[in-house]
């Protein structure tokens, strides 16, 4: 049952890079004066907790669901590892903003298309530091601009709790995907939900609470 279920994710990745998005980020937003040059993300920096959620990846309707465990390994590198729910290594990544390595990986999720894609989801999810060059807000939050290459990061900090609530990755003219954040204390987040505009995937990550 659980071949089959990544056989399915498998599928739909590699058909998922036929669909288009589109849709300007800024569009609807008033620009402001530049109030910081840069920031630093709370989420997943201290090195002394392991970072452990209940996970339900989503794509095309078809679900995979497991445990996501990322860990702090030094300033630079967090370690990434998803398992089932009955503990199964299915990955083991080490991400950093610069490198990125594959410790270990089954051979049904052994594909390019798919690990580059969860590459540059985690890569965005554990980034420490943004540089700003633009800033603009719209009703409830101020909206950061950062560069990524070819790309552009959007950081939306609220305005009632001034917590990180969003970042959304676009190109020039499309958004590609967006992070959301819930947190109680702007130092942990208790869920967080990465959804592609091109492509239908989903991924929710829900904190894992002992009992």
């Amino acid at each position: 049952m659980q071949k089959s279920t990544i056989q399915f994710l498998l599928i739909n990745c590699f058909l998922a890079i036929l669909l288009v998005s589109c849709g300007s980020v800024t569009k609807n937003y008033t620009p402001k004066t530049l109030d910081k040059t840069s920031f630093e993300v709370p989420y997943f920096k201290d090195s002394k907790i392991d970072y452990v959620y209940k996970t339900n990846i989503t794509v095309y309707g078809n679900e995979l669901t497991g445990i996501f465990i990322a860990k702090k390994i030094n300033d630079t590198t967090h370690r990434v590892v998803f398992t089932t729910e009955f503990g199964n290594k299915l990955l083991d990544f080490e991400i950093s903003e610069k490198d990125f390595k594959v410790n270990s990986i089954v051979s049904e999720l052994d594909r390019k298309i798919l690990i580059n894609t969860l590459r540059d989801d985690f890569r965005l999810l554990l980034k420490k530091d943004y540089a700003i060059q633009e800033q603009f807000e719209n009703e409830s939050a101020n909206i950061y601009k950062s560069a990524d290459g070819k790309f552009s990061n959007y950081l939306f900090i609220s305005k009632k709790d001034r917590k990180l609530d969003k970042v959304v990755h676009s190109s020039k003219t499309k958004e590609k995907y967006t992070l959301t954040f819930s947190s109680e204390n702007n130092i942990f987040a208790e869920k967080i939900e990465i959804i592609h505009q091109n492509i239908k995937l989903k991924i929710e990550l829900n904190y894992f609470k002992p009992e």
